[in-house]
């Protein structure tokens, strides 16, 4: 068996993290692939070391008159390594390292190499507390000239990579252009470089190590100790994932949801919890009836009505088209036969609503054209809800019982996920009904 292993920032803030991280790796002989993050915060207050070399490259890109302030914001970073070094009374050195980003910083060699460092050097650390092999993410992930992923070329070569690597570690959140130059995935990327190391070994499971035990039915900002998911699809997790549910980095899902690898969601401080795990598909039933809800607030809404509009062929399109000119995207679309709402961003939409609202009445000519604003959308997912009557009806009445209006409803054909849409100032008392409905109710 292999599992392949990421650990997030707080996972690896100091020595004391990296000692748990240690127990946890050497419990397991099958966890022989490491993907580590840059330091997070060792309290509320601290710093990320990412946040730190990013504030560092600003200082040393600007005139010589701040370089003293950039060498004493590397001296900060330089430190942070050595006490992790020295809590876990290593033989290791990053003199040098630290010597070549000082040279490279003064060079610009960009933003994208400074935040790197971070991972590139708590890789390093990584593999000397655990004797395994340390591998550059440079050279085993790859980036075309675009800056886009090469997927197929970084699966050859770690492939081929890790066939000679009994056990290594490859620090996450980078990889290299063609001409060698630096490139980082998006923040939160080293869960995206766990994926990708999990599908070059063919690996039985990824286990993503944070600081939670798995994904939480709700937001535990909303609901008081909310019940943890046991088990969730993927396409579940894309549902709540896109409505704001953030243990894993989106992107992640790709490479594995591709070779039937699931994904171990676990708790570094609390190794004994089960987590949650990710799969493809599954035959267990869930819990309860939902899997999760999750919302986002601070939606417009724009509903365009015009009689027998089902009839005009193309009447969606020539809308839609006005929103793609003006660079504004689209969240949700529910219609009926002579009507349609659109749901956007509402800090997107303000700046250009008037420019939209005349596109509108030039492409399709409406009867009624109204906008409404301060809206928030709401996710109730789960697979459970196929197999369950009435789920439509029971959120219906929880949220009258809240007195909650409900502006919109809308399920797709999977029957995997309801959005309901109501006004921003009813989004936590309409989570907490639902959830109650759902869950509280039922344990």
């Amino acid at each position: 068996m292999i599992k392949v292993v990421k650990f997030g920032g707080s996972s690896l803030a100091s020595a004391e993290q990296f000692k748990k991280v240690g127990n946890i790796i050497r419990k397991e002989d099958t966890r022989r692939y490491v993907i580590p993050s840059a330091p997070g915060k060792r309290t509320p207050t601290d710093t990320k070391v990412t946040d730190m070399l990013y504030s560092c490259y600003r200082q040393a890109i600007l005139e010589d008159d701040m370089e003293e302030d950039f060498e004493e914001l590397l001296e900060a970073i330089k430190e942070r390594y050595n006490s992790i070094i020295r809590g876990l009374e290593l033989d290791l050195s990053l003199e040098e390292e630290f010597k070549i980003i000082k040279e490279n910083f003064s060079k610009k060699a960009g933003r994208d190499y400074a935040a790197s460092r971070g991972e590139y050097l708590n890789g390093i650390i990584m593999s000397k507390y655990l004797g395994y092999e340390f591998i550059d993410a440079a050279e085993v992930i790859f980036f075309d000239d675009e800056g886009e992923f090469d997927a197929e070329k970084t699966n050859e070569v770690l492939s081929e990579r890790l066939a000679s690597a009994e056990r290594a570690v490859i620090p996450g959140f980078y990889g290299a252009m063609p001409d060698g130059k630096i490139k980082t995935f998006s923040r939160g990327g080293s869960d995206i470089t766990g994926s990708i190391v999990a599908k070059a070994v063919h690996a039985d499971l990824y286990e993503n190590w944070t600081d939670v035990s798995g994904f939480l039915i709700a937001d535990p900002r909303i609901i008081k100790n909310p019940k943890a998911i046991d088990v969730i699809t993927y396409r579940e997790l894309r549902e709540l994932s896109y409505m704001g549910a953030t243990v894993l980095h989106e992107d992640a899902i790709f490479p594995v949801r591709k070779e039937g690898i699931p994904i171990n969601i676990r708790n570094t401080n609390m190794p004994e919890d089960k987590g949650t795990l990710i799969v493809e598909a599954t035959c267990q039933k869930p819990r309860f009836t939902i899997t999760g809800v999750a919302g986002k607030k601070d939606f417009a809404s724009v509903t365009v009505e015009k009689a027998m509009m089902n009839s005009e062929v193309g009447f969606c399109k020539k809308v839609l088209e006005v929103f793609e000119q003006n660079g504004i995207s689209i969240e949700h679309m529910p219609s009926g036969i002579d009507t349609m709402t659109i749901f956007v961003h509402q800090d997107e939409f303000e700046e250009k609503e008037q420019k939209v609202i005349a596109g509108i009445h030039r492409a399709v000519s409406p009867d009624v054209l109204e906008l409404e604003s301060d809206l928030a959308l709401i996710a109730v997912v789960g697979r459970g809800m196929r197999a369950t009557r009435g789920t439509s009806g029971r959120i219906f009445s929880a949220l009258a019982h809240a007195n909650v209006n409900v502006k919109m409803i809308d399920q797709g054909s999977s029957e995997l996920n309801i959005i309901i849409g109501v006004r921003n100032h009813d989004f936590h008392a309409a989570i907490q009904a639902i959830y109650d409905i759902f869950v509280t109710t039922q344990i």
